[in-house]
């Protein structure tokens, strides 16, 4: 399935969440889709440091463990649209804290610096 899988001989829980959502872009991904059905070219514009490749890479893996949907419109030209499954949409407050994880460490490191 994906070839970044982590080594986890202790079956530790940690280990086993980041080997299927951990990288640098699949949580991104799945806080982009969030709770809306998006077309691939929308997820591009609004991740555009991500190449083409790279993300359908990341949905096709983020679909086999079950956290994405993938619907395809036969018509032309093709369409496709992904959104989160529930157990998909289960990590969107996890991700949410680490927004606002990131928001407060960013804040604080501000004020640190520049009072």
């Amino acid at each position: 399935m994906n070839s970044k899988f982590i080594n986890n001989p202790l079956n530790c829980p940690v280990t086993r969440t980041m080997s299927i959502i951990g990288g640098k872009w699949k949580p991104i991904i799945l806080n982009c889709i969030g709770d809306r059905t998006i077309r691939f070219g929308k997820l591009k514009q609004i991740i555009p440091s991500i190449s083409n490749k790279v993300l359908t890479g990341e949905l096709k893996e983020l679909e086999q463990y079950g956290l994405v949907y993938r619907i395809e419109f036969i018509e032309m030209p093709p369409r496709v649209e992904y959104s989160l499954t529930n157990a998909g949409k289960s990590l969107l407050p996890l991700l949410h804290e680490l927004a606002d994880w990131g928001n407060t460490h960013i804040a604080k490191k501000i004020i640190e610096e520049f009072g």
